[in-house]
């Protein structure tokens, strides 16, 4: 493909938002027209997951098309610089105008990771000594240093509504700043654009009238199970279980509420988005893909938040709409096979004509040849935790304690029962556990021995401590002019 009738590509990503969190996966609940028009005119990927579902190497292994064993860090490593061989820099090697617009949670905190240009937005993390474009923005504006005088953490559930005009709720800001990239694109060339929304990640500050919408409609309950019938739950689980033990039910209700208020406003942003390519007559020579760094648990299991292997923390949206030339994507179709965050990259290269970077060790979630296997891997120390799925079945390791967890996904979608100790399930349980066995590399190979996992030695879960409030942010005007950042790169 050359000249002017190669495809643009729009990459849309949110942050903690879950698989099943769409009307088209049969959410009870939650309100996306705007992405089940997406899924209607496109393929909806059902078996899409995050590979180290927590924000740094996931959006690693997005921008690389790497495993978390090819890119490096498993573990969020804030200050690990991103590899040169990028989606960005393939697509602007290759001829294309590139722009971001939004969070990109690189380091340094100014890299631009092969775009020729980044607005950026990264929930006020003035450690990293750099205010963002948007903070910049809301200055401008006359609301200097205000985005987080709603009192609302960056990783916490404590929630109310957005306390600025609605204009300047981030979602809009990032909505716009979008549309004014596509109208002042160069006609002559395509383009890559990269939107990628903070939110439903917290703060939980929706606008009033996104709350409105939910206001009257009854919120389902979490998902509960029966793990600990069949074992002692493992010392990771225990451990998050305490962090959720402060809501009442009608909490986690108003949580929820807060959550998917978040996620609707960003349904209804993209419909600008849209409307800005139908008019500037882009959307037919347009291939979009919507998705999520990982999940959040909301409840799930007593659970919350992300880094673990489970259904709400895992497995992320994955929505391609291709244009209507292209025939190797469906439309209104389900796909179930088993596809990475990994797999975005060369996907989007191969429909636009673009060579795969050796680099990349993911593979086109078009391809004839998909995976048969999926490994997941987070952290190396306590809250270590490795996964290995096949198309039916899901084994989670937990080295602390020694402890497996299996999973029928088939027969137990929702992950309520542990077949681990169950005599049935032990070939199946004996295949996964050898396979999980093989992929171990570096420091993991210490929970070895004789070929069979032995794991490290189990603790017990201790109340939480929370003494930053989850990361709350303080008033940011006048700027911090301290930050460790720089220190730690002297001591380096």
């Amino acid at each position: 493909m050359t000249g002017t009738d190669r495809p643009d590509v729009l990459l849309i990503t949110v942050d903690q938002w879950s698989a099943h969190m769409l009307g088209a996966a049969g959410h009870p609940v939650i309100q996306t027209p705007t992405l089940d028009e997406l899924c209607r005119n496109g393929t909806r990927f059902t078996n899409a997951h995050s590979e180290c579902p927590i924000c740094v190497p996931a959006r690693r292994s997005l921008m690389t098309g790497a495993s978390s064993r090819r890119h490096g860090d498993r573990v969020y490593d804030d200050q690990m610089p991103m590899p040169p061989e990028t989606l960005a820099a393939s697509f602007s090697a290759a001829g294309y105008q590139t722009h971001a617009v939004g969070k990109l949670h690189v380091f340094p905190q100014r890299d631009r990771i092969g775009f020729h240009d980044v607005q950026l937005e990264e929930e006020g993390r003035a450690q990293y000594g750099v205010m963002d474009d948007y903070e910049i923005w809301l200055g401008d504006k006359g609301y200097p240093g205000q985005q987080f005088d709603h009192g609302m953490s960056t990783d916490g559930y404590v929630h109310r509504p957005w306390h600025l005009p609605e204009e300047l709720h981030v979602t809009n800001w990032s909505t716009q700043q979008m549309i004014r990239q596509i109208k002042r694109r160069d006609p002559l060339r395509p383009a890559f654009w990269y939107l990628a929304y903070r939110h439903p990640h917290p703060p939980l500050v929706p606008l009033q009238a996104y709350l409105d919408m939910y206001r009257d409609m009854e919120i389902e309950a979490p998902i509960t199970d029966d793990w600990d019938a069949t074992q002692d739950l493992p010392f990771a689980v225990a451990s998050k279980r305490k962090r959720g033990e402060k809501y009442s039910a009608r909490q986690i209700a108003e949580i929820r509420r807060a959550f998917y208020a978040l996620c609707t406003h960003i349904d209804h942003q993209l419909r600008l988005i849209i409307g800005t390519l139908r008019e500037e007559m882009l959307l037919d020579n347009t291939i979009i893909l919507f998705t999520s760094d990982h999940g959040d648990m909301l409840g799930d299991h007593g659970l919350w938040a992300k880094s673990l292997f489970y259904r709400g923390s895992a497995n992320v949206p994955m929505i391609l709409m291709g244009r209507p030339t292209d025939t190797a994507i469906g439309i209104g179709a389900e796909d179930d096979r088993l596809v990475t965050l990994a797999d975005v990259m060369p996907t989007l290269l191969s429909l636009a004509g673009i060579e795969v970077p050796d680099s990349a060790d993911g593979r086109p979630m078009i391809s004839e040849s998909p995976r048969q296997m999926i490994y997941g891997e987070f952290g190396t120390g306590s809250d270590a935790t490795r996964m290995v799925r096949d198309a039916r079945y899901k084994l989670i390791y937990y080295p602390v304690g020694n402890r497996c967890q299996l999973f029928d996904l088939q027969s137990d979608p929702d992950e309520r029962h542990d077949l681990a100790g169950t005599a049935e399930y032990t070939e199946t349980l004996d295949r996964l556990t050898t396979t999980l066995i093989a992929e171990l590399y570096g420091s993991d190979l210490d929970w070895i021995r004789d070929g069979k996992l032995i794991g490290l030695p189990d603790k017990p879960a201790m109340p939480r401590q929370n003494r930053n409030l989850s990361s709350q942010r303080g008033h940011h005007w006048p700027p911090q002019k301290h930050s460790n950042m720089r220190q730690l790169l002297t001591s380096a």
